[in-house]
């Protein structure tokens, strides 16, 4: 039976109550839980620091909705802590690089393969290839500071190769900015589909901007500080994708609607019976907070909130292994650039992009730097430099 977005109660704002002992729980395993695991507390959390983002701006621009959005924000608030302290003290800050690194590129795999907007597919698979190379860069530089198999974190479900080369990747902001969809004709999935991978490529520019200064390596310190300004580029075109004529209300019960989907896809794919549960809870808070914003748009707009989300709910989003999606678009869209709105052969490039680019490599490039020499094999630094073969250790 299909997912019923309006039928569905959830649970009441006033049930919704959280202790520092749950929202500070166990941590996942580095190792012995499902690569999978980490990309779904990943995106979550993504997912959680957007509804909170986007709440506290609609609390600076509308009076009557700031005790509701106030209400609303703590609940998600105390989510946002209990999803995001599931990454534990095993993880070094450059192994949860690369878990954010294969949660873009899983992900907006899987978001640009159920998107009926030609367009909006087109974008999101030009952003996962740059993700894909930031993997590379990163599996580098981890190799470099820490000597670690890169795959320790990946568990092979993603290949660790060359994507469109971020020295490429660096563009004038007149060249990230997309066309919108259609509020009055986009599908709900494409609607969800735009909150998503906002959600997901926000958070992963705000922790390059805090962790990058951390390091004490200049070369980790400068990759750290160019490829968080790519993340920001993305940021920049996904979110242009959604239509600014949405109303606030609109925009909140949209955010809501991320939410339900996001926790309803992590609960039919969850491995770990522990944060199965948390996201069967948060589903139902979700649900809740849905069911409120219902509220305030027919109270204050007079519309129904269903002829907004018109359409049967999305199939889950699948949690799997995108590497056969991403190796055939590697092959076909690697030398894609962008003019204006349009993606274009790389001879097509604006010029102001190329003039951009100019300028910020005139020192160098840290990505080309880190990368030098770096081909990925099984085994760690240490192993291959002792001459000790992968396959022989034991």
């Amino acid at each position: 039976m299909a997912f019923d977005l309006f039928s569905a109660r959830g649970t009441p704002l006033d049930q919704q109550k959280f202790t520092w002992r749950e929202m500070v729980g166990k941590p996942i395993s580095k190792l012995d839980d499902d690569a999978f695991t980490r990309v779904r507390v990943i995106l979550m959390n993504g997912v959680e620091q957007e509804s909170q983002r986007f709440q506290h701006f609609a609390a600076r621009r509308n009076r009557e909705l700031r005790v509701p959005l106030a209400e609303i924000r703590r609940i998600e608030q105390h989510q946002a802590t209990m999803v995001n302290w599931l990454l534990g003290p095993d993880h070094s800050p450059l192994e949860i690089t690369l878990g954010y690194e294969q949660a873009a590129i899983e992900i907006t795999a899987a978001v640009a393969q159920q998107e009926p907007n030609a367009y909006l597919a087109q974008a999101y698979r030009f952003g996962m290839l740059e993700d894909f190379d930031h993997l590379y860069r990163f599996s580098a530089l981890l190799d470099r500071l820490e000597g670690k198999d890169p795959n320790n974190i990946l568990q092979s479900y993603t290949d660790i190769l060359t994507g469109r080369p971020t020295i490429d990747e660096h563009r004038a902001p007149e060249d990230d900015v997309c066309n919108p969809y259609d509020r009055s004709t986009a599908a709900p999935v494409t609607r969800i589909n735009a909150l998503t991978i906002v959600s997901a490529e926000f958070q992963v520019n705000q922790y390059y901007l805090n962790a990058g200064p951390l390091f004490a390596d200049p070369v980790a310190r400068q990759l750290y500080a160019e490829i968080a300004s790519i993340e920001e580029q993305h940021v920049t075109q996904y979110e242009s994708l959604i239509d600014p004529d949405e109303t606030l209300l609109e925009q909140w019960l949209l955010h809501e609607a991320s939410e339900v989907y996001n926790y309803y896809s992590c609960v039919q794919q969850e491995t770990n019976t522990r944060l199965k549960g948390i996201w069967e809870r948060f589903l139902d808070y979700e649900l809740g907070h849905f069911q409120r914003v219902c509220e305030l748009i027919k109270q204050h707009e007079r519309r129904d909130p269903a002829e907004l989300l018109a359409g049967p709910f999305p199939e889950p989003l699948p949690y799997a292994s995108q590497r056969d999606f991403v190796r055939r678009t590697l092959q076909s869209e690697a030398d894609l650039r962008r003019a204006g709105t349009q993606f274009v052969d790389k001879a097509g490039e604006s010029a102001a992009s190329q003039a951009a680019r100019s300028q910020l490599h005139k020192d160098g490039s840290p990505s080309e730097a880190v990368a030098a020499g770096y081909v990925w094999a099984p085994g760690t630094e240490l192993a291959r430099r002792s001459g000790i073969s992968a396959g022989t250790l034991h």
